[in-house]
């Protein structure tokens, strides 16, 4: 569907920079995944030498029907109350953020409550999911509505000169929808994949697997379809950030996994189109326990493992804040010749 639209990395850009890392005066490869992730950006962008002065967090705002099971400790009102937080500046994300000087741009995918928030943009599909334990949490027209929202997310985004972006959310209930998409791709044990959320006591958890059961059982989603997937048990918020991956492919940007509803929206991109898997750069391992069978299935590892359970982008602002210590290292520290130090030699032993 998407794949013929993508263009493969720049191939000479990542073997201009990898010159360059191997001739900063260090020895090979020593700054490991630094290294990697500059050749992979460089490759992206399609130069040895990009800007990546303008960096931003793209948040998808949703609700999922599905709350309506207890599947969360608070209600949907609590999804717009943190979008509105978003623009007032007091949020984790926004402390990240401006730390590490970077944008935020706020999307209304499908929250139930309507804003009229100049900062939040108003993409609704609608006024959040069905409950999809009573059958299919949105129709396919309405998953391939969303993906597009994140599509042309990353246009605008090219357009207007960003350089990276990061992934982000707000849903309440959506570690719910996103337990049961890893289920029907995994089919491995649900308890084991299934993680307290937010603050969930053990009768919520024990509430919350049995949404997801009801949900798989009902709906019969088709693990050979994602797209199939993603409407009956997944959520908006979800199928932005897909796009926001695609998109990625698709206009040549770095796109950054946030955490454990991030990182499923990335696994579901990659089914959908296995070629934008090299654009996706991870940041954290959440402390969901589903994580790290997303990642398996994906084949990246994330870079960072600090048991956050936060979203909402925080991962991804910090591992953006990194990669611009990566950058102004790999742009500015000194070379062999700068530093009279012999360089070091790639010995290929049989």
């Amino acid at each position: 569907m998407f794949e013929k639209h993508i263009k493969e990395l720049n191939k000479q850009a990542m073997i201009t920079a990898k010159k360059r890392l191997d001739n900063l005066s260090k020895p090979l490869n020593s700054l490991g995944w630094l290294e990697d992730v500059i050749i992979q950006i460089c490759g992206i962008l399609g130069t040895d030498h990009p800007d990546l002065s303008k960096k931003t967090i793209t948040i998808m705002c949703a609700d999922n029907g599905v709350v309506d099971e207890g599947v969360s400790q608070v209600g949907c009102e609590v999804t717009s109350i943190v979008a509105n937080n978003f623009t007032k500046n007091i949020t984790a994300v926004n402390h990240f953020s401006n730390y590490f000087n970077q944008e935020i741009n706020i999307i209304d995918i499908g929250m139930k409550d309507t804003t009229d928030n100049q900062l939040i943009k108003n993409y609704k599909i609608s006024n959040g999911t069905n409950n999809m334990v009573k059958g299919p949490a949105m129709t396919k027209k309405q998953a391939l509505a969303a993906i597009n929202v994140g599509i042309e997310q990353v246009k605008l985004l090219k357009k207007s000169g960003y350089s990276i972006v990061g992934t982000g959310e707000m849903g309440i209930g959506n570690t719910t929808t996103s337990t049961a998409i890893l289920h029907v791709f995994l089919d491995e044990n649900l308890e084991k994949i299934t993680g307290y959320g937010a603050g969930l006591s053990k009768k919520g958890l024990e509430r919350k697997i049995l949404a997801i059961r009801k949900a798989i059982k009902i709906n019969q989603p088709d693990k050979n379809d994602p797209l199939d997937v993603l409407a009956k048990v997944g959520g908006y918020d979800i199928a932005g950030m897909c796009g926001l991956f695609i998109g990625g492919a698709i206009y040549g940007l770095p796109i950054i996994i946030d955490g454990y509803i991030s990182s499923i929206a990335a696994l579901l991109a990659y089914k959908l189109c296995p070629a934008c898997k090299d654009f996706m750069i991870p940041s954290h391992g959440s402390y969901e326990p589903g994580t790290k069978y997303v990642f398996e299935q994906l084949g990246l590892k994330p870079v960072l493992q600090m048991e956050m359970r936060l979203g909402e982008g925080t991962g991804a602002s910090m591992i953006m804040g990194i990669i611009d210590l990566a950058y102004t290292t790999y742009c500015n520290m000194g070379t062999f010749e700068d530093s009279n130090v012999i360089p070091y030699k790639i010995h290929n032993e049989g």
